[in-house]
């Protein structure tokens, strides 16, 4: 039954996307690029198909842009097993919604605060505190939105998970009543709290939700259109379902539960009503170009200029202390314990992050490339695991590219 749906959705190679097209009109446009090599960029496909027969994942979307072109875009596997109202799997499709997961950290939550820091509203020096007072009790008064963005904040990790709660304000609520695990700017302790912390802070300075104001902002302006924080409930079947789990618990995986689709995975955003700095945004690779290209294009996009260069280029410079090894951008990873999805061969210039379900943004501005990788490894069981495989695919594709 599983090579019935091994079968891959692809566009044809040539593409027919270009980088300023992806943010326009989509009209066919022959890839013409002297310095990749095509050949050895079709290697992805024996590499995603192993992978899938492996068991690593059910399907996936793999889109790398280049040069200006989208030169690979593909759909591999299953989005879903046994979980149509038929109970027969369903094909991957190049438009599958994924849960980004942490993705939503640089997509969502970064740009935003960057947004707001070129208009003047904050700045990357300020207390927490100064924005969300009651934050500085515990020790935590010294921390500042750069330590929220680099994980330098000595925050835990999460909320205690096994913890349930309801609604925004609550979850915030309790972030205010952590200890730190180490002080300011002393550690890197990777956290979803500081990315909590960063959307209620876009939320207080902007007078808009967190959702709508990314929505707005960033979004609309990038023509992302299939992209959102609890998405619609008529695109149903174009998302990739994760595990069964009852609407607040943790862990997931109780047979009796109903499949999360359209509803996030990570607990605490879903605790948070879907909405969150850390976790909760959906998209479709296509979108995840339109945003890549933007980026690569140093925040300029076919319309206007959603960030500055300069913005750009501080978000993925390394801004944490000099005495960690980990190093990190602006909410962006560069070279840390958790950059595997860079491969072995792009530089330690280029920049990414990865998402729990099972996806991956990973971007080199110097050869002007950037590989999505979006999965949903944890369907149906919870069991799948990609992370030595979105290295193999980011290290593939820069095999490809020539001097």
């Amino acid at each position: 039954m599983q090579t019935e749906h091994r079968r891959a959705e692809m566009s044809p190679v040539p593409a027919c996307l270009s980088f300023g097209l992806v943010l326009g009109t989509l009209v066919c446009a022959p890839v013409v690029s002297a310095d990749i090599d095509l050949t050895r960029l079709r290697r992805l496909d024996r590499v995603i198909e192993t992978a899938i027969q492996e068991g690593v994942m059910p399907g996936a979307v793999i889109v790398v842009g280049h040069a200006g072109e989208i030169v690979y875009e593909r759909a591999f596997g299953a989005r879903s097993i046994g979980t149509g109202a038929d109970g027969t799997a369903e094909e991957m499709t190049l438009d599958t919604v994924f849960d980004l997961a942490s993705l939503t950290k640089v997509i969502a939550t970064t740009t935003s605060i960057m947004q707001l820091v070129e208009r003047g509203r904050v700045r990357l020096g300020d207390r927490v505190a100064d924005y969300l007072p009651g934050f500085d009790n515990y020790g935590k008064g010294p921390i500042t939105l750069v330590h929220l963005l680099t994980h330098t904040s000595g925050l835990a990790p999460d909320l205690p998970l096994e913890e349930v709660f309801e609604g925004s304000e609550t979850g915030l609520g309790r972030t205010f009543v952590q200890v730190p695990v180490a002080e300011a700017g002393e550690r890197f302790v990777y956290s979803d709290l500081n990315f909590m912390l960063l959307a209620h802070i876009v939320e207080r300075v902007s007078g808009q939700s967190f959702d709508r104001f990314a929505q707005e902002h960033l979004f609309s302006p990038l023509g992302m259109v299939e992209t959102w924080f609890n998405p619609p409930v008529a695109l149903r079947e174009r998302i990739a379902p994760t595990e069964r789990c009852a609407a607040l618990a943790w862990p997931c995986g109780d047979p009796e539960a109903p499949m999360l689709r359209g509803r996030v995975h990570d607990p605490t955003a879903r605790r948070m009503g879907g909405v969150a700095g850390h976790a909760g945004l959906f998209s479709t690779a296509r979108d995840l170009a339109r945003f890549c290209a933007m980026l690569i294009a140093g925040g300029a996009y076919e319309g206007g200029q959603l960030l500055t260069p300069l913005s750009v280029a501080r978000m993925t410079t390394v801004s944490t202390p000099s005495h960690l090894s980990d190093k990190r951008g602006l909410g962006w990873d560069i070279d840390s314990r958790f950059s595997s999805n860079r491969g072995d061969l792009f530089s330690v210039g280029s920049y990414g992050h990865t998402g729990f379900t099972g996806t991956s943004l990973w971007l080199d501005p110097e050869s002007e490339t950037f590989v999505i990788f979006l999965s949903s490894r944890l369907h149906p069981l919870g069991t799948g695991d990609v992370r030595a495989l979105r290295g193999e695919v980011a290290t593939l594709v820069a095999s490809a590219l020539h001097d």
